[in-house]
């Protein structure tokens, strides 16, 4: 690996959607960073099957963070050193921070019955029966549904008291509950922060010396990201919260979707 002052972590969701194109100059900014010899780990709420094809196509070769922080995927000999708790998956060395399925399963299964809420997992559907409630491609649909960690679900006919109830008694039972449009995920351990900080110690046992912790985000993947970053770019302009202060407060904000967006993001990747 070589000598580098900075790791780049890159929620990605927003930058290489499921469906349509990628972010324009977002590959020429990964083709920069990797010129740079800048790693860049991919974070996202997708499953590593999700992330194969557009791993291939920008020709990423760094780890990456998936199902929102329930495990960190290393490549094969990346790292000269593993960590001591990892598992096999797929081509994969996983250094899993939620617990493994069945877990989120099972916990699913158990909330929906102790609240009386009923769900539909993603997992119980076909891949095409998937493909026509999400716009999805067929491959795409499969993919969705073959998850490491974490559960993806819908609620069956449920009021959002009913919902509410439910979500509060899952973060009573330490589980990881997050929507994303109709479709929600359930995960038991995930956490953003502790993947961030597992790779970060390998990236430093790497180089001999810790490396600054660069988030990059949009509004709605910066969050978690950020708050375990040393420095964030925000990627667009951040909405205020509750308290009236713009979030998060430690990001410096660059117009996106923009033509100089990615050389901007470039520009910002120097000491402050």
């Amino acid at each position: 690996m070589r000598q580098t002052s900075t790791v780049v972590f890159c929620g990605v969701d927003a930058l290489i959607p499921p469906r349509g194109k990628i972010s324009p100059g977002f590959d020429e900014f990964t083709a920069a960073l990797d010129h740079a010899g800048i790693p860049a780990v991919w974070v996202t709420a997708r499953s590593r099957g999700q992330l194969d094809d557009p791993r291939r196509r920008l020709d990423h070769s760094h780890p990456f963070i998936a199902e929102e922080g329930c495990g960190v995927y290393l490549p094969e000999g990346y790292f000269h050193l593993r960590p001591a708790k990892t598992v096999r998956l797929g081509r994969f060395t996983c250094i899993p921070i939620a617990e493994p399925q069945p877990a989120a399963r099972e916990a699913l299964e158990s909330l929906s019955e102790d609240t009386g809420v009923s769900v539909v997992t993603l997992r119980s559907l076909s891949a095409r029966q998937v493909m026509r409630n999400s716009g999805l491609s067929l491959q795409d649909a499969d993919l969705a549904r073959q998850r490491d960690f974490d559960e993806l679900f819908f609620f069956a006919g449920a009021s959002e008291q009913d919902i509410a109830w439910f979500v509060a008694e899952g973060r009573n039972r330490n589980l990881q509950l997050r929507q994303h449009g109709v479709l929600w995920s359930l995960a038991a351990g995930a956490s953003l922060s502790l993947c961030i900080r597992a790779l970060s110690k390998l990236y430093e046992r790497a180089l001999r010396s810790r490396p600054a912790i660069l988030g990059i985000a949009t509004q709605e993947e910066s969050r978690e990201l950020f708050a375990a970053c040393d420095r964030a770019i925000l990627l667009g302009h951040p909405a205020s919260d509750a308290s009236g202060s713009p979030h998060p407060p430690k990001a410096r904000e660059i117009p996106f979707p923009a033509p100089d967006t990615w050389d901007l993001v470039l520009a910002g990747l120097g000491p402050r």
